[in-house]
Formats: structure tokens, sequence, C-alpha cells
């Protein structure tokens, strides 16, 4: 089934969230508004999370996109920790993680081995963080 029909047959569902201490949330929430205002059923579950908080409400959610935002140095440890919490509960093939934040660059092809599927940067156009997750999404509905 081509991506366009995949969007036509539901709407892209994303859990997002900030896991760590760090309490910097403005990004994160520019982000979940620009992919609610471009159709996409968008779950904020707010900063300070535990990655298994998020993989919990990634599966409870049915989720096909789970969006983290880093900003305290922590996504070498984190990023592993949720894709590792993902993969125990079922969901570390199907869902696709995407990132943000402050990482540097010499991390980016070291997260996305591990399997963040994108890391959006700051100063990425919004439009091609909503394009990028509307473009690669699978809803689990369409599987």
């Amino acid at each position: 089934m081509a991506i366009s029909q995949q969007r036509a047959a539901g709407r892209v569902r994303v859990v997002a969230g900030k896991p760590g201490l760090d309490g910097h949330d403005r990004g994160i929430k520019v982000v979940t508004r620009a992919l609610r205002d471009a159709g996409m059923e968008v779950i904020y579950l707010g900063m300070r999370l535990s990655v298994e908080q998020i993989a919990d409400a990634a599966v409870d959610e049915d989720a096909d996109v789970v969006a983290v935002n880093f900003a305290a140095a922590d996504h070498m440890q984190l990023a592993p920790a949720l894709l590792e919490a993902l993969r125990t509960r079922g969901r570390g093939d199907d869902l696709m993680v995407v990132a943000g934040g402050i990482i540097p660059d010499e991390d980016i092809p070291l997260l996305k081995g591990m399997g963040v599927r994108e890391i959006f940067l700051p100063g990425t156009p919004i439009e091609r963080i909503v394009a990028f997750i509307r473009d690669n999404a699978v809803t689990q509905r369409d599987l």
C-alpha cells in the first residue's frame, strides 16, 4: 500500500514526551501542536518522564510514532533505554521513534544505528518534521 493510501486510511497517532529530568519543553510543545494542526492525533505526556512511562503510553495508546526531546545531554542513555523498553513490550519493530533537541552531530549516526528513525535539531523547519512523520509513519490500523 502506498504511503498516501496509508494516510487516507487512518490518522497517524503520535505519543510525545520528554524523558529525563530536563525541564525545557518549549520545543516539543511547538512540534506537537504542529503535528496536531497537520491532522495527526497527538498524545502529549509532559516532561520529566521515565522511558517506561513513555513506552507504556505508546503501547496503551496504540501509537504509530513516539516523539521525544532531549536537551540535557542524556540522549545516549535515554534513547537506547526507550528503544529497549519498546522492544520488551513488543513494539520495537513497528513503531517509529523520532527525537529532537540538543544532540551533538557525532551522536546522530549512533542514535540512528540504535533505531531512532530521525533526529531533528533546533532550527529544523517545522514543516520538515511534519512531512517526515506523515510520509514515513505506518499506522497500526493499516497493518
